[in-house]
């Protein structure tokens, strides 16, 4: 459902040294790895002592795995499978209920308009083709009828489908997913200081090595890549932005986008570019982020001033810009 972008400006030059007495630790180096995860650039950059390429090596297969389960288009993936069933219900694994928790959640928070069941209508829009068409408004029409989240149910492990037609797509929450399990699991291990960029999902651990913020800057939607709109300093936070920028085409002036609405078919029709959420889980940011796009400024803004220790940039249309922190 969504597409994120936003750049870190690392500038990691600092080896981290712990003293006690006149007895040094070990140094820890800067470990790094880019990768191409969940369809999009992964960056994985943290500090670790010797341990660091195991680190990094395990933080791999976490991806490949995630990758397995949620892919929508592989048909060895359980998300395929799961999309592709025989019968109503189907048990599914932790990993999937606990995405589908969340997403039923946030399908109640957003009065219906974030909704995991938008793959029928997903399919139908190709907005990676070098000569994109409109769909059929028949077709569009035909996939609405599958298209409800309140049609499905889950409880503990066991999905159940009102509509055999109705397909889950969990792109809008992978990659918060994958990079919150990825920060706990390099945290236990040790992990004080590193930056995990899975396609716009930045996520901090720590501060960077000499103790100072991380400055995460934020694409300037329509502009040339690495145009920025804003910067934000961060320590131990997620930034995570949605925007209509990033996968679109346009006909006849008409700018098609990737953020669908579950109620017409078209994409999303609001005074929203673009948000960026920032707050501690990755997986909470990239709900709110998709959310907070599909119900327009006012909404959205009521929505995250409700919020404890969550804030928001939103870039409008004609690149007016609003903040709930000064």
């Amino acid at each position: 459902m969504t597409s994120k972008k936003i750049l870190p400006l690392l500038g990691l030059t600092g080896i981290l040294f712990a003293c006690t007495g006149c007895v040094s630790a070990p140094k820890e180096e800067l470990y790094e790895k880019n990768l191409i995860y969940f369809d999009t650039v992964i960056s994985l950059q943290f500090y670790a002592g010797e341990n660091g390429d195991e680190l990094m090596d395990h933080c791999v297969r976490m991806c490949q795995n995630y990758e397995h389960i949620f892919s929508r288009t592989d048909n060895s993936s359980e998300l395929y499978k799961i999309n592709h069933r025989a019968g109503k219900s189907i048990a599914v694994s932790d990993e999937i209920a606990d995405l589908i928790s969340v997403g039923l959640e946030y399908y109640q928070i957003s009065e219906g308009m974030f909704d995991i069941t938008v793959a029928p209508l997903s399919d139908l829009w190709d907005f990676k083709s070098e000569n994109p068409v409109l769909p059929l408004e028949a077709d569009i029409q035909t996939a609405l009828t599958s298209v409800d989240a309140s049609r499905i149910s889950l409880e503990g492990n066991i999905l159940t489908f009102e509509d055999d037609n109705t397909m889950i797509d969990l792109g809008a929450l992978v990659k918060g997913y994958a990079a919150d399990n990825m920060k706990k699991y390099l945290t236990e291990n040790g992990v004080t200081s590193g930056n995990l960029n899975l396609g716009g999902n930045v996520l901090t651990i720590g501060t960077k090595p000499d103790g100072s913020n991380w400055r995460i800057g934020i694409q300037k939607p329509f502009d040339d890549r690495g145009t920025l709109a804003e910067i934000v300093e961060v320590s131990d936070k997620t930034v995570v932005s949605s925007g209509i920028y990033e996968r679109y085409f346009e006909k006849d002036g008409t700018v098609y986008h990737h953020i669908l609405s579950p109620d017409t078919g078209y994409p999303v029709e609001n005074d929203i570019w673009e948000v960026s959420i920032i707050c501690d889980s990755s997986l909470t940011g990239d709900a709110l982020s998709t959310t907070c796009l599909t119900l327009g400024y006012e909404k959205a803004r009521k929505l995250i001033d409700s919020l404890k220790d969550v804030e928001a940039i939103f870039i409008l249309q004609n690149y007016e810009i609003h903040k709930t922190f000064s």
